[in-house]
């Protein structure tokens, strides 16, 4: 039997039922499924994760955030994550809710694609021996008050660029149709490897987005900053930061791995979430 962690997002009022489903399936599947606590409670079986390391592959239920919790827990170790999208926009994850028990079983009949996904390693001066993996972006920000600040970029101890702007997004290839791209960054191919730098509303038309490859490291300071200032970690964890201290990030050294359908393609994906090409066109491209 094949273990399988599950972690889930409470806000989706279709949880239960989807859990149901998946408790009723997975056994019949070869899979001893693995519940965090809480997840645990509501689906009234499984075994707790008390331990992720002992899990062989892990279900994310939820949205795109959920994704992102997921591979944060599973923390560099090669766990394949199925991602299924209760939710609106569900980029990352690998099929829809209504496809989940086609999915499980292509999954346990091996029926899929392990894609690697290049993650990233954040750090701060400040706190030396504390390491952040983001599968989509780091991402230094005011907190409070709108007002532009200086940022100082270097890019393998060289001096790149001074951004005056509301902040700077560095993001993998993954993320680059997150946040970046919401501030104007490139879409990146996510097998690609690279380090996108996008800054957040800058002070001049001259500045634009920057690809870096993937061996670059990146390191951060600030001039003239307002009285809050924060590091994001894929939106959801992170830290305060202050004058005279450092921001540096860099590649992972493991990746995250994602388990995709061969009808689930990033173009394909492209077209359904981000409305590429007019309607009549995308409906005759999805008839392909």
């Amino acid at each position: 039997m094949t273990r399988v962690g599950v972690v889930g997002n409470w806000r989706y009022p279709d949880l239960e039922r989807v859990l149901r489903t998946l408790t009723q399936r997975a056994p019949g599947l070869g899979m001893t499924l693995v519940f965090e606590e809480d997840l645990r409670q509501l689906a009234r079986s499984g075994e707790p994760m008390d331990d992720p390391a002992r899990i062989e592959a892990l279900i994310t239920l939820g949205g795109d955030g959920t994704m992102l919790r997921g591979a944060r827990l599973v923390a560099g170790r090669q766990i394949p994550i199925l991602g299924v999208n209760l939710g609106r926009l569900g980029f990352l994850t690998a099929c829809a809710v209504e496809d989940l028990e086609r999915a499980l079983e292509r999954f346990a009949a091996g029926d899929f694609t392990v894609q690697s996904r290049m993650a990233l390693e954040a750090r701060t001066s400040r706190q030396e021996e504390t390491r952040w993996r983001a599968l989509n972006d780091v991402v230094l920000h005011k907190g409070g008050f709108a007002r532009v600040f200086v940022l100082r970029t270097f890019v393998n101890g060289e001096l790149m660029s001074m951004y005056a702007a509301d902040g700077l997004i560095i993001s993998s290839p993954t993320g680059s149709t997150a946040y970046s791209l919401s501030a104007g960054g490139p879409v990146v191919v996510p097998t690609v490897e690279s380090i996108i730098l996008t800054p957040i509303s800058p002070h001049t038309l001259a500045v634009r987005p920057v690809v870096l490859p993937p061996t670059a490291e990146v390191s951060v300071q600030v001039e003239e900053a307002p009285e809050q200032l924060l590091v994001t970690i894929d939106g959801q964890v992170g830290t305060d930061f202050a004058l005279g201290d450092t921001l540096m990030v860099r590649r992972a050294e493991k990746p995250v791995l994602m388990v995709t359908f061969r009808d689930g393609t990033f173009f394909a994906r492209m077209r359904r979430k981000l409305g590429w090409g007019g309607l009549r066109e995308r409906d005759e491209i999805d008839r392909c």
